[in-house]
Protein backbone atom coordinates (compact mmCIF):
# COMPACT_ATOMS: atom_id res chain seq x y z
CA UNK A 1 0.00 0.00 0.00
CA UNK A 2 1.33 3.74 -0.85
CA UNK A 3 2.97 5.54 2.69
CA UNK A 4 0.95 8.44 1.83
CA UNK A 5 -2.16 6.36 1.71
CA UNK A 6 -1.80 4.84 4.86
CA UNK A 7 -0.96 7.85 6.37
CA UNK A 8 -4.04 9.78 5.18
CA UNK A 9 -5.79 6.81 6.36
CA UNK A 10 -4.06 7.31 10.17
CA UNK A 11 -4.77 10.84 10.58
CA UNK A 12 -8.54 10.40 9.36
CA UNK A 13 -8.81 7.22 12.09
CA UNK A 14 -7.05 9.62 14.64
CA UNK A 15 -9.96 12.52 14.05
CA UNK A 16 -12.50 9.70 15.37
CA UNK A 17 -10.29 9.32 18.49
CA UNK A 18 -12.68 10.04 21.80
CA UNK A 19 -11.95 13.19 23.42
CA UNK A 20 -10.68 15.04 20.67
CA UNK A 21 -13.70 17.51 20.76
CA UNK A 22 -13.97 17.14 17.11
CA UNK A 23 -16.70 14.90 16.30
CA UNK A 24 -19.64 16.61 18.49
CA UNK A 25 -18.93 19.99 16.28
CA UNK A 26 -18.85 17.43 13.12
CA UNK A 27 -22.45 16.17 14.45
CA UNK A 28 -23.72 19.68 15.30
CA UNK A 29 -22.46 21.11 11.84
CA UNK A 30 -24.26 17.90 10.09
CA UNK A 31 -27.22 18.39 12.78
CA UNK A 32 -27.61 22.29 11.54
CA UNK A 33 -26.96 21.57 8.06
CA UNK A 34 -29.99 19.22 7.71
CA UNK A 35 -32.24 21.40 9.83
CA UNK A 36 -30.97 24.46 7.98
CA UNK A 37 -31.93 22.46 4.50
CA UNK A 38 -35.37 21.75 6.13
CA UNK A 39 -35.69 25.70 7.07
CA UNK A 40 -35.19 26.52 3.44
CA UNK A 41 -37.40 24.42 2.21
CA UNK A 42 -40.04 25.68 4.00
CA UNK A 43 -39.23 29.27 3.38
CA UNK A 44 -38.98 28.45 -0.20
CA UNK A 45 -42.20 26.44 -0.56
CA UNK A 46 -44.34 28.94 1.60
CA UNK A 47 -42.57 32.23 0.95
CA UNK A 48 -42.39 34.58 -1.51
CA UNK A 49 -40.37 32.66 -3.29
CA UNK A 50 -42.67 29.53 -3.86
CA UNK A 51 -42.66 30.09 -7.10
CA UNK A 52 -39.14 29.42 -7.69
CA UNK A 53 -38.90 26.61 -5.65
CA UNK A 54 -41.40 25.32 -7.41
CA UNK A 55 -40.00 25.30 -10.77
CA UNK A 56 -36.86 23.96 -9.27
CA UNK A 57 -37.82 20.99 -7.80
CA UNK A 58 -39.80 20.51 -11.22
CA UNK A 59 -36.75 20.84 -13.12
CA UNK A 60 -35.17 18.41 -10.88
CA UNK A 61 -38.01 16.07 -10.98
CA UNK A 62 -37.68 16.39 -14.73
CA UNK A 63 -33.90 14.02 -14.83
CA UNK A 64 -35.53 10.81 -13.24
CA UNK A 65 -39.37 9.10 -13.38
CA UNK A 66 -41.27 9.71 -10.03
CA UNK A 67 -42.13 6.17 -9.91
CA UNK A 68 -38.57 4.43 -10.70
CA UNK A 69 -36.46 7.43 -8.34
CA UNK A 70 -38.68 9.40 -6.03
CA UNK A 71 -38.56 13.05 -5.55
CA UNK A 72 -37.48 12.50 -1.48
CA UNK A 73 -34.34 10.24 -2.81
CA UNK A 74 -33.71 12.95 -5.33
CA UNK A 75 -33.56 15.53 -2.29
CA UNK A 76 -31.57 13.47 -0.22
CA UNK A 77 -28.83 13.10 -2.72
CA UNK A 78 -28.65 16.60 -3.39
CA UNK A 79 -28.61 17.45 0.16
CA UNK A 80 -26.16 14.80 0.95
CA UNK A 81 -24.06 16.44 -1.84
CA UNK A 82 -24.49 20.16 -0.21
CA UNK A 83 -23.09 18.81 3.35
CA UNK A 84 -19.99 17.07 1.30
CA UNK A 85 -19.71 20.64 -0.25
CA UNK A 86 -19.89 22.38 2.99
CA UNK A 87 -17.90 20.59 4.46
CA UNK A 88 -14.83 20.83 1.89
CA UNK A 89 -15.42 24.27 2.19
CA UNK A 90 -15.21 24.17 5.88
CA UNK A 91 -11.69 22.13 5.46
CA UNK A 92 -10.33 24.21 3.26
CA UNK A 93 -10.85 27.15 5.55
CA UNK A 94 -9.37 25.28 8.48
CA UNK A 95 -6.39 24.59 6.00
CA UNK A 96 -5.79 28.15 4.90
CA UNK A 97 -5.99 29.86 8.91
CA UNK A 98 -3.50 26.72 9.67
CA UNK A 99 -1.39 27.99 6.87
CA UNK A 100 -1.52 31.35 7.83
CA UNK A 101 -0.72 31.45 11.46
CA UNK A 102 2.88 28.83 10.21
CA UNK A 103 1.13 25.57 11.05
CA UNK A 104 1.13 22.26 8.79
CA UNK A 105 -2.51 20.95 7.79
CA UNK A 106 -1.36 17.48 8.05
CA UNK A 107 0.17 17.71 11.74
CA UNK A 108 -3.20 19.37 13.02
CA UNK A 109 -4.72 16.06 14.19
CA UNK A 110 -1.40 15.05 15.70
CA UNK A 111 -1.06 18.74 17.88
CA UNK A 112 -4.78 18.17 18.46
CA UNK A 113 -3.92 14.05 19.63
CA UNK A 114 -1.52 15.16 21.66
CA UNK A 115 -2.96 17.91 23.49
CA UNK A 116 -6.01 16.01 24.50
CA UNK A 117 -5.52 12.79 24.50
CA UNK A 118 -2.07 12.26 25.62
CA UNK A 119 -2.82 15.02 27.92
CA UNK A 120 -4.81 12.57 29.97
CA UNK A 121 -2.39 9.76 30.22
CA UNK A 122 -0.21 8.84 32.68
CA UNK A 123 2.38 10.44 34.54
CA UNK A 124 5.62 8.63 34.05
CA UNK A 125 8.73 9.93 35.34
CA UNK A 126 12.21 7.98 33.81
CA UNK A 127 15.60 8.52 35.17
CA UNK A 128 19.00 7.67 33.34
CA UNK A 129 20.65 8.66 30.47
CA UNK A 130 21.85 7.77 26.59
CA UNK A 131 20.21 5.42 24.49
CA UNK A 132 18.32 3.70 27.15
CA UNK A 133 16.22 6.88 28.08
CA UNK A 134 15.60 8.25 25.33
CA UNK A 135 14.14 4.56 24.27
CA UNK A 136 12.27 4.56 26.74
CA UNK A 137 10.64 7.88 26.04
CA UNK A 138 10.11 7.49 22.12
CA UNK A 139 7.99 4.30 23.21
CA UNK A 140 5.55 6.16 25.67
CA UNK A 141 5.03 9.50 24.11
CA UNK A 142 2.92 7.54 22.04
CA UNK A 143 0.65 6.92 24.81
CA UNK A 144 1.31 9.91 27.39
CA UNK A 145 2.24 13.38 27.22
CA UNK A 146 3.08 13.72 30.73
CA UNK A 147 6.45 12.68 30.53
CA UNK A 148 9.16 13.77 32.52
CA UNK A 149 12.78 12.44 32.14
CA UNK A 150 15.41 13.62 34.35
CA UNK A 151 19.03 13.07 32.40
CA UNK A 152 22.06 12.83 34.06
CA UNK A 153 24.95 15.33 32.98
CA UNK A 154 28.27 14.14 34.41
CA UNK A 155 29.47 13.03 31.17
CA UNK A 156 32.45 14.55 30.16
CA UNK A 157 33.76 12.62 26.88
CA UNK A 158 33.27 13.40 23.14
CA UNK A 159 31.16 16.53 22.39
CA UNK A 160 29.63 16.86 25.80
CA UNK A 161 33.32 17.29 27.25
CA UNK A 162 34.59 19.33 24.87
CA UNK A 163 31.75 21.67 25.29
CA UNK A 164 31.29 21.83 29.09
CA UNK A 165 35.33 22.56 29.48
CA UNK A 166 34.59 25.30 27.11
CA UNK A 167 31.89 26.86 28.62
CA UNK A 168 31.97 25.54 32.11
CA UNK A 169 28.07 24.58 31.40
CA UNK A 170 27.00 20.74 32.14
CA UNK A 171 27.11 18.00 29.96
CA UNK A 172 24.56 18.47 26.92
CA UNK A 173 25.10 14.87 24.92
CA UNK A 174 22.34 13.21 26.98
CA UNK A 175 19.96 15.77 26.68
CA UNK A 176 20.04 16.39 23.33
CA UNK A 177 18.97 12.28 22.80
CA UNK A 178 15.63 12.93 24.71
CA UNK A 179 15.02 16.08 23.44
CA UNK A 180 14.92 14.27 19.85
CA UNK A 181 13.08 11.25 21.04
CA UNK A 182 10.61 13.60 22.97
CA UNK A 183 10.43 16.40 19.93
CA UNK A 184 6.78 15.91 17.99
CA UNK A 185 8.58 17.57 15.11
CA UNK A 186 10.40 14.71 12.89
CA UNK A 187 12.38 17.26 11.26
CA UNK A 188 14.18 19.07 14.31
CA UNK A 189 14.71 15.14 15.82
CA UNK A 190 16.47 14.25 12.88
CA UNK A 191 18.46 17.66 12.86
CA UNK A 192 19.55 17.59 16.67
CA UNK A 193 21.19 14.51 16.50
CA UNK A 194 23.11 15.64 13.66
CA UNK A 195 26.73 15.41 14.09
CA UNK A 196 28.89 17.38 12.21
CA UNK A 197 32.15 15.04 10.14
CA UNK A 198 33.90 18.71 9.18
CA UNK A 199 34.60 22.10 10.10
CA UNK A 200 37.13 23.60 12.26
CA UNK A 201 35.64 24.13 15.81
CA UNK A 202 32.34 21.60 14.64
CA UNK A 203 33.88 18.41 14.12
CA UNK A 204 32.60 15.56 16.50
CA UNK A 205 29.61 17.92 17.61
CA UNK A 206 25.88 17.40 17.07
CA UNK A 207 23.64 20.33 16.10
CA UNK A 208 21.82 19.67 19.38
CA UNK A 209 24.59 19.93 21.53
CA UNK A 210 25.50 23.06 19.95
CA UNK A 211 21.80 24.84 20.17
CA UNK A 212 21.96 23.52 23.74
CA UNK A 213 25.72 25.29 24.22
CA UNK A 214 24.27 28.66 22.46
CA UNK A 215 21.18 28.84 25.01
CA UNK A 216 23.47 27.92 28.18
CA UNK A 217 25.91 30.92 27.21
CA UNK A 218 22.62 33.10 26.30
CA UNK A 219 20.98 32.40 29.70
CA UNK A 220 23.91 31.63 31.85
CA UNK A 221 23.17 28.42 32.07
CA UNK A 222 20.22 25.53 30.94
CA UNK A 223 17.90 26.03 34.13
CA UNK A 224 16.82 29.46 32.97
CA UNK A 225 16.09 28.08 29.33
CA UNK A 226 13.98 24.82 29.47
CA UNK A 227 10.85 26.95 29.09
CA UNK A 228 12.46 28.22 25.56
CA UNK A 229 14.04 24.66 24.84
CA UNK A 230 10.52 23.12 25.13
CA UNK A 231 8.32 25.43 22.94
CA UNK A 232 11.37 25.64 20.50
CA UNK A 233 11.51 22.27 19.93
CA UNK A 234 7.76 21.26 20.74
CA UNK A 235 8.00 18.72 23.45
CA UNK A 236 5.79 16.11 23.91
CA UNK A 237 6.70 16.01 27.68
CA UNK A 238 9.69 17.94 29.40
CA UNK A 239 13.34 16.90 29.58
CA UNK A 240 15.93 18.23 33.21
CA UNK A 241 18.78 17.97 33.66
CA UNK A 242 19.33 16.38 36.81
CA UNK A 243 21.70 19.54 38.04
CA UNK A 244 22.20 23.06 36.63
CA UNK A 245 26.01 23.17 38.03
CA UNK A 246 28.77 21.29 36.24
CA UNK A 247 29.28 17.71 38.31
CA UNK A 248 32.20 15.09 38.11
CA UNK A 249 31.53 11.68 38.58
CA UNK A 250 34.01 9.94 40.84
CA UNK A 251 34.59 6.04 41.38
CA UNK A 252 35.72 4.29 44.03
CA UNK A 253 37.10 0.53 42.89
CA UNK A 254 37.44 -2.35 45.03
CA UNK A 255 41.28 -2.08 45.41
CA UNK A 256 41.20 1.18 46.78
CA UNK A 257 41.75 3.31 43.67
CA UNK A 258 39.80 6.28 42.80
CA UNK A 259 39.04 7.68 39.43
CA UNK A 260 37.50 11.01 38.59
CA UNK A 261 35.90 11.62 35.19
CA UNK A 262 33.28 9.36 33.57
CA UNK A 263 35.35 8.78 30.58
CA UNK A 264 38.02 7.23 31.90
CA UNK A 265 36.52 4.55 33.93
CA UNK A 266 37.11 2.05 31.26
CA UNK A 267 40.82 2.88 31.00
CA UNK A 268 41.09 1.91 34.02
CA UNK A 269 39.07 -1.27 34.54
CA UNK A 270 39.83 -2.83 30.89
CA UNK A 271 36.42 -4.25 29.77
CA UNK A 272 35.78 -8.11 29.77
CA UNK A 273 39.38 -9.07 31.51
CA UNK A 274 39.43 -11.83 34.42
CA UNK A 275 40.21 -9.08 37.19
CA UNK A 276 37.26 -7.02 36.36
CA UNK A 277 35.59 -8.41 39.53
CA UNK A 278 38.81 -7.64 41.53
CA UNK A 279 39.13 -4.15 40.33
CA UNK A 280 35.62 -3.37 39.80
CA UNK A 281 33.62 -0.23 41.06
CA UNK A 282 32.50 0.11 44.36
CA UNK A 283 30.52 2.80 44.41
CA UNK A 284 30.52 6.11 42.87
CA UNK A 285 29.77 9.69 44.13
CA UNK A 286 29.72 13.27 42.92
CA UNK A 287 31.84 16.28 43.13
CA UNK A 288 30.76 18.70 44.44
CA UNK A 289 28.16 16.69 46.44
CA UNK A 290 25.47 19.64 47.19
CA UNK A 291 24.33 19.78 43.72
CA UNK A 292 21.20 21.91 43.58
CA UNK A 293 18.34 20.80 41.46
CA UNK A 294 15.45 22.72 39.18
CA UNK A 295 12.12 22.68 41.53
CA UNK A 296 10.12 21.84 38.11
CA UNK A 297 11.85 18.63 38.73
CA UNK A 298 10.92 17.57 42.30
CA UNK A 299 7.47 18.93 41.58
CA UNK A 300 7.39 15.99 39.11
CA UNK A 301 9.18 13.64 41.16
CA UNK A 302 5.67 14.22 43.50
CA UNK A 303 3.30 14.24 41.18
CA UNK A 304 4.51 11.07 39.19
CA UNK A 305 2.41 7.68 39.26
CA UNK A 306 5.36 5.81 38.33
CA UNK A 307 8.80 6.22 38.54
CA UNK A 308 11.19 4.79 35.35
CA UNK A 309 15.20 4.24 36.44
CA UNK A 310 16.99 2.82 32.85
CA UNK A 311 17.87 1.06 30.97
CA UNK A 312 21.21 2.16 30.71
CA UNK A 313 24.74 2.00 31.86
CA UNK A 314 24.34 1.55 35.86
CA UNK A 315 27.24 3.88 37.19
CA UNK A 316 27.35 6.17 34.18
CA UNK A 317 23.66 7.42 33.60
CA UNK A 318 21.08 5.97 36.17
CA UNK A 319 23.05 6.43 38.96
CA UNK A 320 24.63 9.84 39.12
CA UNK A 321 21.11 11.51 38.28
CA UNK A 322 20.41 9.66 41.62
CA UNK A 323 22.68 11.11 43.71
CA UNK A 324 21.82 14.10 43.60
CA UNK A 325 20.37 14.95 47.02
CA UNK A 326 16.71 16.60 46.19
CA UNK A 327 16.28 13.74 43.63
CA UNK A 328 17.37 11.74 45.67
CA UNK A 329 15.23 12.81 48.79
CA UNK A 330 12.11 12.99 46.42
CA UNK A 331 12.25 9.67 45.31
CA UNK A 332 12.68 8.24 48.69
CA UNK A 333 9.38 9.76 49.82
CA UNK A 334 7.14 9.26 46.65
CA UNK A 335 4.21 6.49 46.73
CA UNK A 336 4.93 5.78 43.44
CA UNK A 337 6.17 2.62 42.32
CA UNK A 338 10.18 2.28 41.70
CA UNK A 339 10.74 0.21 38.42
CA UNK A 340 14.37 -0.61 37.37
CA UNK A 341 14.38 -1.84 34.46
CA UNK A 342 17.19 -4.41 33.89
CA UNK A 343 20.36 -4.06 31.56
CA UNK A 344 20.48 -7.26 29.41
CA UNK A 345 23.77 -6.73 28.64
CA UNK A 346 27.20 -6.10 30.66
CA UNK A 347 28.56 -2.82 30.50
CA UNK A 348 31.86 -2.82 29.58
CA UNK A 349 34.60 -1.37 31.90
CA UNK A 350 31.94 -0.88 34.12
CA UNK A 351 29.57 -4.21 35.16
CA UNK A 352 31.50 -6.84 33.88
CA UNK A 353 31.27 -8.00 37.39
CA UNK A 354 27.78 -7.66 38.37
CA UNK A 355 25.10 -10.19 38.59
CA UNK A 356 21.69 -8.75 38.29
CA UNK A 357 20.97 -9.27 42.19
CA UNK A 358 24.05 -7.11 42.18
CA UNK A 359 22.69 -4.00 40.13
CA UNK A 360 19.64 -4.21 42.57
CA UNK A 361 22.33 -3.94 45.67
CA UNK A 362 23.73 -0.81 44.13
CA UNK A 363 20.57 1.07 43.40
CA UNK A 364 20.13 0.58 47.40
CA UNK A 365 23.32 1.47 48.27
CA UNK A 366 23.15 4.49 46.27
CA UNK A 367 19.55 5.76 46.36
CA UNK A 368 18.34 4.39 49.62
CA UNK A 369 15.86 2.73 48.07
CA UNK A 370 15.30 -0.87 46.53
CA UNK A 371 12.93 -0.67 43.51
CA UNK A 372 9.69 -1.98 43.74
CA UNK A 373 9.40 -3.98 40.45
CA UNK A 374 12.39 -5.07 38.54
CA UNK A 375 11.32 -5.75 34.78
CA UNK A 376 13.80 -8.26 33.23
CA UNK A 377 13.76 -8.96 29.15
CA UNK A 378 12.35 -12.35 29.12
CA UNK A 379 13.50 -12.68 25.27
CA UNK A 380 16.19 -15.32 24.15
CA UNK A 381 19.45 -13.34 22.84
CA UNK A 382 20.45 -15.02 19.83
CA UNK A 383 23.69 -16.73 19.62
CA UNK A 384 24.96 -14.70 16.76
CA UNK A 385 23.99 -11.36 18.73
CA UNK A 386 25.46 -12.61 22.17
CA UNK A 387 28.73 -13.34 20.04
CA UNK A 388 29.05 -9.61 18.24
CA UNK A 389 28.79 -8.32 21.61
CA UNK A 390 30.90 -10.26 23.41
CA UNK A 391 33.59 -8.98 20.81
CA UNK A 392 32.89 -5.22 22.61
CA UNK A 393 33.78 -7.05 26.06
CA UNK A 394 30.15 -6.81 26.84
CA UNK A 395 28.63 -9.93 28.34
CA UNK A 396 24.57 -11.33 28.95
CA UNK A 397 23.45 -10.98 32.29
CA UNK A 398 21.58 -13.71 33.82
CA UNK A 399 18.17 -12.57 33.94
CA UNK A 400 17.33 -14.53 37.21
CA UNK A 401 17.70 -13.95 41.13
CA UNK A 402 19.33 -15.81 43.74
CA UNK A 403 18.12 -13.66 46.56
CA UNK A 404 14.55 -14.39 48.08
CA UNK A 405 13.38 -10.90 48.65
CA UNK A 406 14.44 -9.52 44.89
CA UNK A 407 12.89 -13.41 43.16
CA UNK A 408 9.39 -11.34 44.05
CA UNK A 409 10.17 -8.21 42.63
CA UNK A 410 10.90 -9.85 38.98
CA UNK A 411 8.80 -9.09 36.46
CA UNK A 412 9.63 -10.81 33.01
CA UNK A 413 8.00 -9.16 30.10
CA UNK A 414 9.00 -10.00 26.05
CA UNK A 415 11.14 -6.76 25.51
CA UNK A 416 14.07 -7.29 23.01
CA UNK A 417 14.61 -5.19 19.95
CA UNK A 418 15.26 -7.56 16.86
CA UNK A 419 18.34 -7.92 16.05
CA UNK A 420 20.29 -6.22 18.92
CA UNK A 421 20.59 -7.06 22.84
CA UNK A 422 18.56 -3.45 23.46
CA UNK A 423 15.42 -2.84 25.06
CA UNK A 424 12.60 -2.23 22.14
CA UNK A 425 11.15 0.94 22.76
CA UNK A 426 7.44 -0.36 21.96
CA UNK A 427 7.81 -3.34 24.19
CA UNK A 428 9.08 -2.00 27.18
CA UNK A 429 6.30 0.99 26.69
CA UNK A 430 3.98 -1.45 26.54
CA UNK A 431 5.43 -3.20 29.87
CA UNK A 432 5.65 0.01 31.50
CA UNK A 433 1.67 0.26 30.91
CA UNK A 434 0.50 -3.02 32.22
CA UNK A 435 2.55 -1.97 35.49
CA UNK A 436 0.30 1.58 35.80
CA UNK A 437 -3.00 -0.42 34.66
CA UNK A 438 -2.17 -3.14 37.92
CA UNK A 439 -1.71 -0.38 40.02
CA UNK A 440 -4.66 1.30 39.03
CA UNK A 441 -7.03 -1.61 39.02
CA UNK A 442 -5.44 -2.30 42.55
CA UNK A 443 -6.56 1.43 43.59
CA UNK A 444 -10.31 1.11 42.80
CA UNK A 445 -10.60 -2.56 44.54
Amino acid sequence: MNPNSVERARRARRWMTPGMGVKRWFALFGACTFIGAVGFLHFTWTGPLHFVATRWILWLNSFTKPEVLPLWVVGTVVMGLALAGALTAMTMLNRSVLRSVGTDPRQAVNVIYSRTTLARGPRVLSVGGGTGLSNVLSGLKAYSSNLTAIVTVADDGGSSGRLRESLDMIAPGDLTDCYAALSDSPVLSRLLLHRFSRGDGLEGHTFGNLLLATLSEEQGGLGGAMQDIHEVLNMRGAVYPATTQPATLIARLKNGQEVRGESRLSAVIEPGTLSAGAIGIEEVRLDPPDLPTLGAVQGAIEAAELIVLGPGSLFTSIIPALLVPGIQAAIRASAAPLVYVASIMTEPGETDHLSLDDHIRMIDRHLGRVPDVVLVNSEAVPDAVQTRYRLTGAALINPHSSHPAFKLLLRRRPMLLAGQAHHDPDKLAAALLELIGERLRRRSA
